[in-house]
């Protein structure tokens, strides 16, 4: 039994990725956490708390930092719809969000269980960042952490430089990317191309009508329409469920790499962006293990598996 934590902004494919690890075999999810990045933070937990309702769990949801360390946020409705959940506007979730702190619960689970959490980021970095400050000494009881955030090929989806989640919090990224801890980095041009879902990955999502895969279509419609009329894109991105993927199920990764990576934060014209030394012309010991390709086919068969589970 593998032990997970997720730390989200709980959006649309953020809700997906959930999902997956709920759903997933022999994964406990000891804890959801919820930072501000595509919608505020108590949008955020009652998008979580609807989805672990949804599957059927009881994963305790905790609410963490409301805003980046050093600047204003800036919400993503455009892309995930003003719910965060594509207007499907989903009823009220039944349990409400636990009592502590995001970042504390963080803290507290790791001490808890030492060497045994995997992390697994879907949103800006500032929960983990603010852990890291309060106690450092976590570093070394994480088993890994896998960040859905970034854009080692330099293609951003914010700016041209830039990923979202990154972009968001550069401050926080640059912490937890220079903290020690074990880290590979799942950037989110591994979601585009033919790694979209296309029509006919959707059609066959669809044809199993069940609760669970209708989920994924329907709070996801918003997003679906703003990768094909903004980023010209012909299918639905899962940029979050692709992350999900290479934690859950490590074959997935074709090709990956160790290198010293860092994050702008002084250019407005960069900023946020990862900087990846992949011919180490800095000379810096590698810092991330970066994932540069994913076997598409499995991924959506990984995704496809969780879906037919009822």
């Amino acid at each position: 039994m593998r032990r997970l934590w997720i730390d989200t902004d709980t959006a649309s494919d953020d809700a997906v990725a959930i999902l997956m690890a709920l759903c997933w075999p022999d994964i406990r999810v000891e804890g959801i956490s919820i930072v501000a990045g595509n919608v505020p933070v108590p949008l955020g937990s009652r998008n979580a708390r609807y989805t672990v309702e949804l599957c059927g769990a009881d994963t305790p949801v905790y609410e963490g930092a409301t805003r980046p360390l050093m600047r204003e946020p800036v919400w993503a409705y455009f892309f995930h719809g003003t719910d965060g959940m594509g207007e499907m506007n989903y009823p009220e979730p039944k349990r409400n969000p636990a009592s502590l702190h995001g970042v504390l619960a963080i803290i507290e689970t790791l001490r808890q269980f030492p060497g045994e959490i995997t992390l697994v980021t879907l949103g800006p970095l500032t929960n983990l960042a603010l852990a890291l400050r309060l106690a450092p000494d976590i570093v070394s009881l994480v088993a890994h952490c896998y960040i859905m955030g970034g854009a080692a090929a330099t293609l951003g989806n914010i700016t041209p430089a830039a990923e979202y989640n990154i972009w968001v919090d550069p401050e926080a990224a640059k912490i937890v990317f220079h903290s020690g801890l074990p880290i590979t980095m799942v950037g989110w041009e591994l979601c585009r191309g033919e790694a979209n879902l296309n029509d006919e990955d959707m059609a066959e999502i669809r044809d199993l009508k069940n609760p669970k895969a209708d989920f994924v279509l329907d709070c996801n419609r918003q997003a679906l329409r703003a990768n094909r009329e903004w980023l010209h894109e012909l299918g639905l991105p899962l940029p979050d469920p692709v992350a999900m993927t290479v934690a859950l199920d490590p074959d997935v990764v074709t090709r990956a790499s160790s290198h010293y990576v860092t994050v702008e934060v002084a250019s407005d014209l960069t900023r946020g962006m990862t900087v990846v030394d992949e011919r180490g012309v800095l000379n810096q010991s590698p810092n991330l293990r970066v994932v540069w390709a994913i076997d598409v086919p499995r991924w959506k068969r990984d995704l496809l598996a969780v879906l037919r589970k009822q």
